[in-house]
């Protein structure tokens, strides 16, 4: 079991198996079969699949402000931060640039197939909880892709950059992530506000 779970991938497969073996056990309990022809099916895994995106995406910028930088000071020896710098943090803004490209994708995809797209982005009355979300996941996402990653990849030694270059970059990232954790907040209520009524 220990062997097993210690693979991401079979843990990933496992979850996936459980969601399945859920779905035929409901249908056989209640007699009623997904539709997954009907487009309403389609729309909500689009909206499944976005949800997912989100929880990588803002999880990991939560990560890195609740946890990983408040923390990265008080690791003694400092010789011993550079496995946060060298390991962790490459892989895990993979995940944060890769998540947030997934959950604007979706997102738009979802906003496209439940026909409020042009509604939400432009405003219009009915449309503005999600609207406002929408635009600050965007302003967001830009954030990640056009100034976290590329002052992070000097960070990380990605870019060449010299000691004074590093720690420039590393300010400007760590102010614009902790501007995204912000925007995080009012950003989250207004994409559940569309549907629960918080406007």
């Amino acid at each position: 079991m220990v062997k097993f779970f210690s693979s991401l991938n079979n843990t990933l497969y496992a979850g996936l198996g459980v969601l399945l073996a859920l779905i035929i056990l409901s249908g056989l309990i209640t007699g009623h079969w997904i539709g997954i022809s009907a487009m309403p099916w389609w729309t909500f895994l689009m909206r499944v699949l976005h949800i997912m995106s989100g929880v990588m995406w803002i999880g990991i910028l939560w990560y890195f402000n609740f946890v990983q930088t408040p923390t990265m000071p008080t690791i003694q020896p400092v010789e011993a931060r550079v496995a946060i710098t060298g390991f962790i943090l490459p892989n895990a803004l993979w995940w944060f640039r890769y998540g947030a490209l997934s959950t604007v994708v979706t997102g738009l995809l979802l906003a496209w197939m439940n026909g409020y797209i042009w509604n939400a982005l432009l405003l219009k009355t009915g449309f503005h909880g999600i609207g406002i979300g929408m635009w600050l996941a965007l302003i967001m996402a830009f954030n990640v892709w056009f100034i976290i990653w590329p002052n992070q990849k000097k960070v990380i030694g990605v870019t060449p950059a010299n000691a004074d270059e590093k720690a420039a970059a590393g300010r400007v990232a760590g102010m614009t992530s902790r501007i995204n954790t912000m925007l995080s907040i009012p950003m989250l209520y207004c994409m559940a506000s569309q549907s629960f009524g918080g406007f």
